[in-house]
C-alpha cells in the first residue's frame, strides 16, 4: 500500500498510484477490468513497504489469522506472514493476487480474487482484519457490516484513511466514502477503540499530498 484509498494493500487508494492495493469499487471507481489493466501495465504498481499504520498498531498483537482486505501486490500480507500470521489476502484484481502469490507463494498466505462488496467474507473469526485505504462507498453500508462481522472475540479491526484533502487531491470527495469516523460511529459496547487519530505518515505518499493518515483501530470484546 502504501497508499491507496482503494484498498489494495499497500496503500494505494483505488484512485492513488502510491501504495500497494486494490480494493472494491466505489462513486466513481471502475471495477476489475481497471485494475488489472493498472496492474498489468506496470512491474510494480504500488511500493513493496508495508504500511505504516499496520506496522505501528500491529506490531505487539498476538498473531494469529487476518484478513487484508483490498492486498493488491502484497506487501502487509508478507508483513503479517512475516510475524507469523496466517494471512488471507484478497483483492477484486486477478493480476494482483496471481503477482502477489508469484511473488510470495507459500501456505501461510491464501491470495484470493475476492471483491468483498459483491462475495461472501472469506472466512470469520479473524484476530486482525486490516482495511489500508480501502473505499467502501457511503451507500454500501452492509458491506462495512460484513467487514465487521468477520472479526472475531477479542479480534482487532484495523482501518486506515488518507485525511480529507489528501482524497481530495486525488479528485475524489471523502464524503462518498465510509471514512474511519464512520466506522468508528458503527461500533457498540461490544468493542473497545485504542485508536482513533490522524497521524503523520512519516514517509509522504502519493507525490508528496498523502502527509497524513487517520487510523481507526478496535478490539470486539472476547466473549
Amino acid at each position: 500500500m502504501n497508499e491507496h484509498m482503494h484498498g489494495h494493500a499497500h496503500g494505494h487508494t483505488h484512485g492513488d498510484i502510491d501504495g500497494a492495493g486494490s480494493g472494491a469499487s466505489g462513486p466513481n471507481d471502475h471495477g476489475a477490468a481497471e485494475w488489472d489493466e493498472r496492474y498489468s501495465s506496470a512491474d510494480r504498481l504500488w511500493t513493496a513497504d508495508v504500511n505504516p499504520a499496520l506496522v505501528a498498531e500491529a506490531s505487539g498483537l498476538q498473531p494469529g489469522t487476518a484478513l487484508d482486505v483490498g492486498s493488491g501486490e502484497g506487501a502487509d500480507a508478507r508483513w503479517l506472514a512475516d510475524r507469523g500470521w496466517r494471512v488471507v489476502a484478497v483483492d477484486i484484481s486477478q493480476v494482483a493476487v496471481d503477482r502477489a502469490r508469484e511473488i510470495d507463494p507459500r501456505d501461510a498466505i491464501t491470495w484470493l480474487r475476492t471483491d468483498v462488496t459483491v462475495d461472501e467474507i472469506p472466512g470469520h473469526d479473524f484476530g486482525l482484519v486490516s482495511l489500508q485505504y480501502f473505499p467502501v462507498a457511503k451507500s454500501d453500508d452492509a458491506t462495512v457490516r460484513r467487514i465487521l462481522d468477520a472479526v472475531g472475540p477479542g479480534g482487532h479491526l484495523l482501518m486506515v484513511a488518507h485525511e480529507a484533502e489528501g482524497v481530495r487531491a486525488h479528485g475524489r470527495n471523502p464524503d462518498d466514502y465510509f471514512q474511519p469516523d464512520d466506522v468508528a460511529a458503527l461500533l457498540d459496547d461490544n468493542w473497545t477503540v485504542l485508536t482513533h487519530e490522524t497521524r503523520e505518515r512519516g514517509v509522504a505518499a502519493g507525490g508528496g499530498v498523502h502527509t497524513h493518515d487517520v487510523v481507526l483501530h478496535a478490539r470486539r470484546n472476547p466473549a
